[in-house]
């Protein structure tokens, strides 16, 4: 009868987080979407401040999180109508995402890109400007009267090649003083773009916080740049990829373009500085697998992939207690997570439990911590419920994820 019990307090908790997205964000319960094309931009109007915004037929609901994917093409070509972006927004718009792929200024000369790499540089700040006057029109939006239905808590950013770059730069550079000076005064180049970081394009007086990044064979110019503070990550990646490299090289494999650093390095750096990520490995692809979208089912997998790791990261699936957690710091990271879970808090934890989603107790731990660390590399990979009870006999429940 206990057994029992407990089974249909855990199937509560599983239809409890279900409920708080209605249903949505992981599978395509909508059948058709809706693009409607504008210009994010209050101060440039052209083709490279356009963006398409899909959102999903009868939808009635008013508070959706916003996913931006961005194009590839060397940071010289491409545009928001290739297919794998049309695939993407039109999958994530069918979820019950607000989804958008937007367009950035790029290089206007090719081969000065590849050669020069001050431009690269000037190139790379100018698209992230870009996109951070995109997320602040979400905001503007939202502020004025909220004609999009989004929830400006759950603002994410990705993309395609130089579509992840552009996203992982905007994410983790996040002052003038992390950019070089030597042998190239890259903070000096901020001047280009209006000074700061926040860019030359508008929308000024919202914010351009996001909330996680999504990298398709993308790369980072510098490791140290993702600290404990920043957003979660999911990379997916081909560990042949001669473009972006998995590892550590040059970009587009050629001496004269700035290094990147691909999945093989940016999981491990990560999982170092304790952020919330995942990584997806296509072992013997090279860098094109996303390229034409669906047509390619490693890119639908992919899809899948970052949807798995978003979705607990949702708004509506941060379920807080009423109770003393609300009045704490309760963090627990990675999550996902693979050999172990840390937990830092204000009040102290007392005690420390673990169950399957059939609501069997895995692990049942008594401590009087604060800060501490649960061993999970004994764990099948799978959803599981951590339960946390305070000193002052409050618990709270979390959904964690082992890979």
């Amino acid at each position: 009868m206990k057994n029992i019990a407990l089974l249909f307090s855990f199937l509560i908790i599983i239809q409890y987080n279900y409920s708080q997205c209605n249903g949505r964000y992981q599978d395509e319960i909508f059948s058709s979407v809706s693009v409607n094309t504008v210009n994010y931009s209050d101060v440039y109007t052209d083709f490279r401040h356009e963006m398409d915004i899909y959102t999903p037929d009868g939808d009635t609901e008013t508070n959706r999180p916003v996913v931006f994917y961005m194009h590839g093409g060397s940071f010289t070509g491409g545009d928001k109508n290739l297919t794998d972006c049309v695939d993407f927004c039109t999958s994530m718009a069918k979820r019950g995402y607000i989804a958008i792929s937007s367009n950035y200024r790029l290089s206007p000369i090719p081969l000065t890109f590849v050669l020069n790499q001050e431009e690269q540089y000037r190139t790379v700040l100018k698209s992230v400007a870009d996109i951070k006057a995109a997320v602040r029109y979400i905001r503007k939006d939202n502020a004025n009267g909220n004609t999009l239905g989004s929830d400006p808590n759950g603002i994410y950013i990705g993309g395609y090649s130089a579509g992840a770059v552009l996203s992982l730069h905007l994410a983790y550079i996040d002052q003038i003083s992390d950019l070089p000076t030597s042998p190239i005064d890259v903070q000096d180049l901020v001047n280009s773009i209006g000074g700061t970081l926040e860019g030359d394009a508008g929308n000024d007086g919202y914010s351009s916080e996001i909330h996680g990044v999504i990298s398709f064979a993308g790369g980072i110019n510098d490791l140290n740049w993702i600290d404990a503070n920043d957003e979660p990550l999911v990379c997916v990646q081909g560990d042949n990829d001669g473009t972006v490299s998995y590892n550590c090289a040059p970009g587009l494999g050629l001496s004269s373009v700035l290094t990147l650093c691909g999945t093989g390095e940016m999981q491990p750096q990560a999982d170092l500085v304790g952020i919330t990520n995942d990584a997806l490995t296509y072992f013997g692809e090279d860098h094109n697998w996303a390229a034409s979208g669906s047509g390619n089912s490693l890119f639908d997998t992919a899809v899948q992939f970052a949807v798995d790791f978003l979705y607990p990261l949702l708004p509506c699936n941060n379920i807080t207690s009423n109770n003393e957690f609300n009045q704490q710091e309760l963090n627990i990271y990675p999550n996902p997570a693979s050999d172990q879970i840390n937990v830092t808090s204000n009040f102290k934890i007392t005690e420390i439990k673990i169950y399957n989603t059939i609501g069997k107790l895995i692990m049942d731990n008594s401590i009087q911590k604060r800060d501490f660390t649960i061993n999970v590399n004994d764990l099948i990979p799978g959803v599981y419920f951590l339960e946390l009870a305070n000193e002052n006999g409050i618990t709270e429940t979390k959904k964690i994820m082992i890979r």
